[in-house]
């Protein structure tokens, strides 16, 4: 905070009508001043006022009595501080917001174009921002699109990516790196909406992970046609939950310990091992001993081919191209991806 400004603790907004509620007084001041004690209209009035305060210099309308020149003198001591203050503050206040969307502006094109895997999230609204928090929980990079200019303006300045525009327009996603991305989430309100974004996404990178809201059995199978990889209805997930809080309580609350949050103590984290060590090829889970190595838990394991096995033995053999769904501590699971790629 600069200790010269005494309105350095006030927003923005404040300090603006602050400094032009000085303007208001100072002028009033002397238009007020200029009528009584020289008795002169209303336009002559205020075109001494504005003269004597701004410091310009030009001739008075006419001669000044005693009376009329002590107040002049009375007029720039008092405005000469208040009337400059006020204008450096309107002023500062224009030029600091431009330059703050230039450099804003800036660093959105430049963080875009480094940027790659990252996920782009199409609507900020409730399903949007529970998305966003989740992922910078998991520390991954996203990118956020919102047709809502309002919703923009609010959120811009806490999202170092977002931009607005219709994310069904190619350029919009363009801008937003889909041809690196590597997954879309669609959380747009309407299933129409999401359909469509769907397509166009999808004809633009094949490879995308897309994956969308839906709000009716009949848009998810239609969902599934364009060529999304996952549906997510939040009314079924939300229904299933509740169901599950009344028929198996005890169960949901062992398993929301057992959370896959970034930010959680003890976490659920899949390690691809697809840069696997050539000396852990073929090797059992029990010839590893990840356990005693690191102090995770191997709970679940996908093979290559995509099959699921909860649970696995000790005599599953690690394979390239498949993953490990563990069990254990941040610093547990750093372990074991440094243990298996080392």
């Amino acid at each position: 905070m600069n200790r010269a400004d005494p309105l350095g603790n006030i927003s923005s907004a404040i300090k603006i009508r602050i400094a032009l509620g000085i303007l208001v007084m100072v002028t009033i001041m002397g238009i007020s001043g200029y009528m009584l004690i020289e008795d002169l209209p209303f336009l002559d009035a205020l075109y001494m006022t504005i003269i004597t305060i701004a410091t310009v210099g030009f001739r008075e309308v006419k001669e000044l009595s005693m009376e009329g020149k002590m107040f002049t003198i009375f007029l720039i001591v008092i405005s000469w501080g208040t009337f400059a203050y006020a204008i450096s503050i309107i002023t500062t206040h224009f030029v600091e917001g431009e330059l703050q969307n230039t450099l804003r502006g800036y660093r959105l094109k430049s963080g875009l174009k480094k940027m790659k895997n990252h996920v782009i999230i199409i609507g900020y609204g409730r399903n949007g921002q529970q998305v966003a928090s989740e992922l910078e929980a998991h520390g991954e990079a996203y990118v956020v699109i919102d047709r809502n200019k309002d919703i923009v303006a609010a959120h811009s300045k806490d999202l170092m990516y977002m931009i607005e525009g219709d994310a069904t327009d190619e350029e919009v996603l363009t801008k937003a790196g889909i041809l690196s991305a590597k997954a879309l989430i669609a959380s747009l309100p309407v299933d129409a909406d999401n359909l469509f974004l769907v397509l166009t996404a999808r004809s633009m990178n094949p490879t995308l992970n897309i994956i969308s809201r839906s709000s009716s059995a009949s848009t998810e199978k239609k969902l599934k046609i364009a060529g999304v990889n996952s549906v997510v209805m939040p009314e079924r997930v939300g229904g299933a939950h509740m169901a599950k809080l009344v028929a198996r309580p005890d169960v949901l609350e062992f398993l929301e310990h057992l959370s896959i949050r970034g930010d959680d103590p003890t976490n659920i984290e899949e390690i691809e091992c697809t840069n696997l060590s050539e000396r852990f090829r073929e090797k059992s889970i029990h010839e590893l001993g990840i356990r005693k190595a690191t102090g995770a838990n191997i709970i679940g394991y996908k093979t290559p081919e995509g099959r699921y096995i909860v649970n696995p033995s000790p005599n599953t053999k690690m394979l390239p191209n498949s993953k490990l769904f563990v069990l254990g501590k941040k610093e547990e699971i750093s372990k074991i991806k440094d243990f298996l790629c080392s």
